[in-house]
């Protein structure tokens, strides 16, 4: 919550390079904190509505105001990506183990997040990614618990690079690193990201 914040301060000042690096951390900080949580039992009602309210403040907010609001049709879709990541929060509950209904808001962000700093902020290619986001954050699709910390080897590697490339990589090659973490996520949910968690669905 406190990246998101800092991520909304920088897009008021029209930093959006350092806005968009505050989205992206959020994204790896944000599995890191869900897998300490769970293996250490430190789940509460008040943690999970905390946790709620942190995912609005910087998947939803913070990620919206990469579009800028310096026009209205710009306005328009960030109000609109906001609203999409409430109704995803609020009221997209599968009550299925294991499973997500609509795209989780961090991968949304962090699509959004690594488009401004390839595009170098285009407000054209924001806006259309932006608008795709929405559609799938509203589509009741289905898609894997990505317990990426607690699960197969491959997917601790992957976050390894992405926490490594974060380090020392140029800025360019780890935003399309994790571009394409995302939409390897969003496109291909069950053949890479979670057969066994469809599979408990259907049965």
């Amino acid at each position: 919550m406190i990246l998101g914040l800092f991520s909304i301060f920088c897009s008021f000042c029209k930093k959006c390079y350092s806005a968009s690096w505050m989205l992206l951390i959020s994204f790896l900080l944000d599995m890191a904190v869900g897998t300490i949580t769970r293996h250490l039992s430190l789940c509460s009602r008040s943690g999970v509505e905390l946790n709620d309210f942190a995912v609005f403040t910087t998947f939803g907010l913070a990620s919206a105001l990469l579009l800028g609001v310096d026009g209205p049709l710009n306005a328009f879709l960030a109000v609109i990506y906001v609203l999409a990541a409430t109704f995803r929060l609020c009221f997209y509950s599968t009550g299925v183990p294991f499973t997500y209904k609509g795209l989780p808001c961090r991968y949304a962000s962090c699509v959004l997040a690594s488009t401004c700093l390839l595009t170098k902020g285009n407000t054209f290619i924001l806006s259309c990614m932006a608008s795709l986001m929405i559609l799938f954050m509203m589509d009741q699709s289905y898609y894997p618990r990505d317990k990426i910390l607690g699960s197969e080897n491959w997917k601790k590697l992957i976050y390894l690079g992405g926490v490594i490339m974060l380090l020392v990589s140029p800025f360019s090659l780890t935003a399309f690193y994790c571009l394409m973490w995302s939409l390897s996520y969003i496109f291909f949910p069950d053949a890479l990201w979670g057969k066994a968690a469809c599979f408990r669905l259907h049965q």
